[in-house]
């Protein structure tokens, strides 16, 4: 039995089916942790889906900025961009199936030593803080009211955390920093605008996960989100996103021994970043 963690899919379906051939993935005894966006850019988002959710037993997934994308346009609050492949799952017969089931599916998950979630924390954030604070997002995404919450969530501010926020502010602060942050201030605020690599980080600014004193550091974090950043391991993050979707590879990492496992992926059809 090994448990195995991979970067963002983003519906390349067949390069995840290989990187799976290639790590002799067994359902039956083996455990996948998958760390969001496993859709949307990449040709496959409805079957990567459906092979996601029927598996549902062996693997666990937390949401990616691409997932509630997806949700987001379901619930008519925004639409499909120039780059969006999500069309397909949103014309299938099972539709309403898929995403009943993606809307509830996980926004952090932790289990022992490791934690799982799209992008980052912040700073002051420990696991356990994060995990309470990730149950307040999940259960708003699985209200009667879902549309609603989708309708105000959006933005960028507030860009820093206080445990003062309430309401949408708070959650919204909650899902940008677990689903797309990248890069904090010192005081904590994140910068949405960056995506580039660890050299052209700007002045005054820094990785999430080198953050002076961060209170998640007695954890593992296994993360994606930063493709620029590519596969990038420490004793603290592992960070997955290696850019399969932008014709380059799909990772995994075995918890136990923290081997890494890639595979090519397929030819890019994406143009642009997002």
């Amino acid at each position: 039995m090994a448990t195995y963690a991979i970067g963002d899919i983003q519906g390349c379906y067949s390069s995840f089916r290989r990187l799976l051939d290639l790590i002799e993935f067994d359902a039956a005894i083996d455990r996948l942790w998958l760390v969001g966006d496993i859709v949307n850019r990449g040709p496959q988002s409805l079957e990567t889906l459906r092979f996601v959710k029927q598996s549902d037993d062996a693997m666990i997934m937390v949401l990616g900025n691409h997932d509630l994308h997806l949700l987001m346009v379901d619930a008519g609050i925004v639409r499909c961009g120039k780059g969006d492949t999500i069309q397909p799952i949103l014309d299938a017969p099972d539709r309403d199936e898929l995403l009943h089931w993606l809307r509830h599916q996980r926004l952090f998950f932790n289990e022992g030593d490791h934690a799982l979630v799209h992008a980052g924390l912040l700073p002051e954030w420990s696991v356990p803080k994060a995990a309470r604070l990730a149950r307040e997002v999940e259960a708003a995404l699985r209200s009667d009211d879902y549309s609603y919450v989708f309708s105000q969530i959006y933005g960028n501010e507030p860009n820093y955390w206080c445990d003062d926020l309430t309401d949408t502010e708070r959650l919204r602060v909650i899902i940008n920093a677990m689903t797309r942050m990248r890069v904090c201030s010192i005081d904590g605020r994140i910068d949405f605008t960056f995506k580039g690599n660890l050299q052209d980080i700007p002045d005054g600014f820094l990785p999430w996960f080198d953050m002076p004193d961060r209170a998640s550091r007695d954890h593992t974090i296994i993360c994606g989100h930063w493709s620029a950043l590519d596969l990038y391991v420490s004793d603290t993050v592992a960070a997955l996103d290696s850019g399969c979707v932008w014709n380059r590879q799909l990772s995994a990492m075995r918890l136990e021994d923290r081997k890494v496992f890639q595979i090519r992926c397929d030819k890019r059809i994406v143009t642009d970043s997002g």
